[in-house]
Order: structure tokens, then sequence, then C-alpha cells
């Protein structure tokens, strides 16, 4: 009897944040996963959460139309106000569970329970110990006028770096945002918190 060729996984389209695009690279490659097909919305829609739902929306409808039958968003809430979820109920889609990555990150449960204790706090990712100057410092005019920085932060009393990665260059970065900032620093490797579990439920 001759031998049959096991059918080939079916594609996994993952429509998610350019902020996480690295993270989630690296934890396919952690799981061994080769059938997650990667598109990434602009990350400075972390400026403007109301672009995300309608950009979503319409990056759903095309994977459909590629012919991906599974679709899974790569964004918790992410300041959508529920828009997103909207969205993910219209297609019949998932997403990452919780209000925005650095919750994820650190653990939706964990970061809950200590949330009243968050409130005054900047957090860095990975993405931002690299990406500071260009995705916040220029965007928001602070290289071309220094006085919005006391606008933009003096409700912060502290930088929590959540470091995905064990990097001394990134956690140089971050000390010296906080620093530019005048925020007290704290460091804390979290790797890719639930980011993991969500991704690894997209088993083909």
């Amino acid at each position: 009897m001759a031998e049959t060729t096991p059918p080939l996984p079916a594609k996994i389209r993952v429509i998610a944040c350019g902020m996480i695009a690295r993270e989630v690279m690296a934890v396919n490659e952690q799981l061994g996963f080769d059938h997650i097909d990667l598109k990434c919305l602009p990350a400075e829609y972390h400026h403007h959460p109301e672009k995300i739902a309608p950009a979503m929306d319409k990056a759903i409808g095309a994977a459909r139309a590629e012919g991906f039958e599974h679709v899974f968003v790569g964004y918790a809430d992410c300041g959508t106000g529920g828009e997103l979820d909207r969205v993910c109920k219209k297609h019949g889609v998932e997403r990452i569970a919780g209000p925005h990555c650095f919750s994820f990150y650190a653990g939706n449960a964990a970061f809950a329970a200590e949330a009243d204790n968050l409130m005054t706090t900047f957090f860095i990712t990975d993405f931002l110990a690299r990406q500071f100057e260009a995705f916040m410092v220029k965007p928001l005019g602070l290289d071309r006028h220094p006085d919005l920085k006391a606008m933009y932060f003096s409700n912060y009393t502290r930088a929590l770096y959540l470091a995905q990665t064990e990097d001394a260059e990134l956690e140089q970065n971050a000390r010296a945002i906080a620093d530019y900032l005048g925020l007290e620093y704290e460091y804390r490797h979290t790797g890719y918190g639930d980011l993991i579990p969500a991704l690894a439920a997209l088993k083909p």
C-alpha cells in the first residue's frame, strides 16, 4: 500500500500590532510554528487607537479574500474602548486577551492584581527601548518643544521596563528613558507573558 503524504497545515493569518511583530516572530520560533502568516498594522496606531478597529476590519476582510479561514488578532483592546471586540465578533475571530500589551506581557492576572499600584507608571517594552526617540520623542514633538515633556509625563512617577528579552543594551536604553523623563526606574523581566499561550493555541 502506497504511503500517503500528510496534508500541510493550514496557514493562519495573524494580524498584529507593529509594536509586537518581533515578539510574535520570536514566540513562533520558540513554538516551532511554520504555519503562521504574520501581517502587521502600523505601530503608530498606538498613538491613534481610533484607527485600530477600522483598519482591523479591513485587514480581516482582506485575509478572507486571500483565502485564510483562520484569522487571529494580535492586539489586546489597546484603547479601542471595545470597538476591536465588535470587529472580532463581526468576523468570528479571537484576539489576545487583555487591555494592552503591557498587561499580557506581565501576565493579565498578575497585572490586574496590582493595577491600583500602576496608575502612575510609564511602561517600557523592548520595542520602546529600541524605538523611543522615533516612536515617542519625534511624534510628540519633544525634540522641538522640550516643554511639552512635563505636560505629557507629569502624572507619572516611575518608569517600569517590562523586558521581553535579557539585553544589556536595551536595559541601558530603558534607564536612559527613565532619566530623560525624570522618573524612578524599575526593571522586570517578564519574557513574552501571555503572548505565548495565546499563540500556542493556534496549533494547525
